[in-house]
């Protein structure tokens, strides 16, 4: 509900007393999903801040009380409307659009728009009705948009509502609201208009209370279970829902890098463990150096001079044996030679037995911190737990966005990766997807593992389920074929068994869909 048509209404009704009359003195990025804007007053004496989050998981407006740039990989953004002043802050007629008039002293006029709608979102700078510079530049749809085409006129009367039905009357609700409301989108009867008219009289004076659930926070306009907070501040109830939900984000964010991590080396642990018991069995059941220099001592007057090799009885397993000899040196010091490899393999089988003892302890150490981990509910406790134990969690995933082996594209605000190759294949399906991720291989002929990656709280779209077995179709043997069937199936159903080939893997549950192969038209 963070960015509902209603709450951003109310929050743009408080920015207008909050903003008006303040000037925009700094725009600037320090990840490329997070623009921080710096408004001051100097008849107030004060400053604000507004912070617009792009983040995949969490897209939504907050406003710090105070803001420290960091002095490295910080780049100024939004040049046209430095030292501009704030004239008005609303939101566009119907539609998820939050747009802040901005003028000078000669009166030019430009327009900041915080665009929520699509599962695209952007900020838009406007000078009259075009778009001169945007924060997320690739999304070149947005270059498009027309400013008056963002406000949208909908028939709201008591006779368009019984033709047209809610849904269509107020499409603003959103599927989340009609749900708590307890209405259904065709309904059309005079309750459901009662219901209706009731929340748009209490949109007057709101409360917003701040959820949570299972872990999950979430902003509302009604009261239930798990409150951790209510007001009736649109500003304060962003800044609330921001600070928990990244409380919430980024400790489940660290911790399970921390435990991938932890997991990685407990299995890296294990494999050693179970090689170098393979190793150990090998040696103590293959070589048998001392017993075969104390047969040779035993029986040095039959051996009749400098030979390749010598059948003696072998008087522990009751059987003559072949002993491989060094002809060039006298039988006592080939027997000399066996009792070294004896000493030798003495010494071995201790040092693996050590090893695989302290590695044993190591392994136990490891599930300890896993469980341990597994259990933390804070984020403060989470880094100060890792900073006792001396835990190094791996950060080569810190710039997996970056600099991500794959090919990659974008379809509705979702991320598409590619394998390139076999082994990179196996690199996408196995270390970089996750069981939520969408999985494509085109069936019955070799291609690419093609993963549509999951966004917190939102469903795939149809149109990027078939960009995505597009592209697996276009990067497979039947990439010139008109249609082409493609495996789609969540990642949890797909496994690699033990043993299996470079690339090859096991889908448990899949589903197929017929598409043309063909790339987007816009990659990332």
């Amino acid at each position: 509900m963070h960015h509902n048509y209603y709450f951003l209404t109310a929050l743009a009704q408080s920015l207008n007393h909050s903003l008006v009359g303040f000037e925009i003195q700094t725009a600037f990025s320090q990840n490329k999903d997070e623009l921080l804007i710096g408004f001051s007053s100097e008849r107030e004496k004060r400053d604000f801040w507004l912070r617009f989050s792009l983040l995949p998981e969490l897209t939504t407006l907050s406003f710090p009380t105070d803001f420290a740039r960091a002095k490295r990989n910080s780049i100024d953004l939004f040049p046209d409307m430095i030292g501009l002043e704030v004239e008005r802050v609303y939101v566009f007629e119907n539609e998820r659009a939050l747009g802040i008039d901005l003028k000078d002293s000669e009166n030019n006029n430009k327009t900041l728009v915080c665009k929520f709608f699509s599962a695209s979102p952007n900020l838009l700078l406007f000078e009259g009705e075009t778009v001169i510079d945007l924060f997320i530049k690739s999304r070149s749809q947005d270059w498009d948009i027309e400013k008056t085409a963002l406000h949208k006129k909908r028939e709201t009367t008591w006779e368009a509502f019984q033709k047209q039905g809610v849904g269509a009357s107020f499409p603003t609700l959103g599927k989340e609201l009609l749900k708590e409301l307890g209405l259904k989108s065709d309904e059309t009867s005079a309750e459901s208009w009662e219901i209706l008219q009731d929340f748009f009289f209490y949109l007057k004076r709101p409360t917003f209370y701040l959820l949570e659930k299972q872990g999950q926070i979430s902003l509302s306009f009604f009261e239930k279970e798990n409150i951790l907070y209510q007001t009736q501040d649109p500003i304060e109830a962003a800044n609330r829902f921001y600070s928990e939900f990244s409380k919430t984000f980024y400790l489940q964010k660290e911790k399970q890098k921390a435990l991938k991590s932890l997991e990685k080396k407990l299995r890296q642990t294990q494999n050693y463990i179970e090689k170098n018991y393979e190793k150990l069995d090998q040696i103590q059941s293959k070589s048998r150096y001392e017993e075969i220099g104390h047969i040779l001592m035993a029986n040095l007057h039959l051996i009749q001079g400098y030979e390749k090799e010598v059948t003696l009885f072998d008087f522990y397993q009751n059987q003559n044996i072949v002993i491989p000899l060094k002809a060039q040196i006298s039988p006592q010091k080939n027997a000399e030679n066996f009792y070294r490899k004896a000493k030798n393999q003495k010494i071995e089988i201790k040092k693996l037995e050590e090893n695989i003892a302290q590695k044993e302890k190591e392994a136990v150490k490891i599930q300890k911190h896993l469980n341990a981990l597994d259990a933390i509910t804070s984020l403060k406790n989470l880094r100060q737990y890792l900073k006792t134990h001396q835990i190094k969690v791996e950060q080569g995933a810190d710039s997996q966005e970056d600099a991500l082996p794959f090919k990659q594209f974008e379809s509705e605000g979702f991320q598409i990766w590619v394998g390139k190759n076999a082994k990179n294949n196996d690199l996408l399906t196995q270390r970089f997807a996750y069981k939520e991720d969408l999985w494509f291989h085109a069936r019955g002929v070799a291609g690419s593992h093609v993963i549509l990656k999951y966004r917190a709280g939102k469903p795939f779209p149809k149109s990027a389920i078939t960009v995505a077995a597009q592209i697996a179709a276009y990067y497979s043997k039947s990439k010139t074929d008109t249609l082409v069937p493609v495996i789609v199936t969540p990642k949890k159903f797909v496994r690699k068994p033990k043993g299996a080939e470079v690339g090859a893997v096991l889908v448990e549950r899949e589903e197929v869909v017929m598409v043309e192969p063909q790339l987007p038209v816009q990659g990332v």
